[in-house]
């Protein structure tokens, strides 16, 4: 629905974000309700620290949505990277979700100069580096 057709787009805005709020509270008390055990094999199962997991269920779904904007400034396809290298892009996905940068990192993206600037903060630039960038543009 478009804010022109929403008769009361702040508030439905406003309603969305609390759904989502609450979507997450309801994910962060089934993880809770998990022994220690099963969230430690389900951690195993994804190849990812128990302790890592915790944080990335903590930040939400929406805690590396920085990584694909990052890529698209870099000129690196993400779908390419994705069936190249699966495993390395979900670690990037790591990375990114557990960042401390974001605010400036969103503001880098927004403004268009996250290319130059990102060396400096973030926690992929070594391996957004090293990714041979010819293999990986967009087509």
């Amino acid at each position: 629905m478009s804010t022109a057709t929403r008769p009361y787009p702040i508030v439905q805005d406003l309603i969305d974000s609390f759904a989502s709020w609450l979507k997450h509270r309801r994910e962060m008390n089934e993880m809770r309700q998990l022994d220690r055990a099963d969230f430690d094999r389900i951690a195993s199962d994804l190849r990812i620290a128990p302790d890592d997991l915790e944080e990335l269920v903590r930040h939400g779904r929406h805690a590396a949505d920085e990584l694909p904007k990052m890529l698209e400034q870099l000129g690196i396809n993400a779908e390419g990277l994705g069936r190249a290298q699966p495993l390395l892009l979900r670690d990037m996905e790591r990375v990114c979700s557990l960042c401390n940068n974001k605010v400036q990192c969103d503001r880098d993206l927004a403004d268009g100069t996250a290319a130059e600037n990102y060396h400096g903060y973030c926690g992929n630039a070594a391996t957004l580096e090293s990714l041979d960038r010819a293999d990986l543009a967009p087509r």
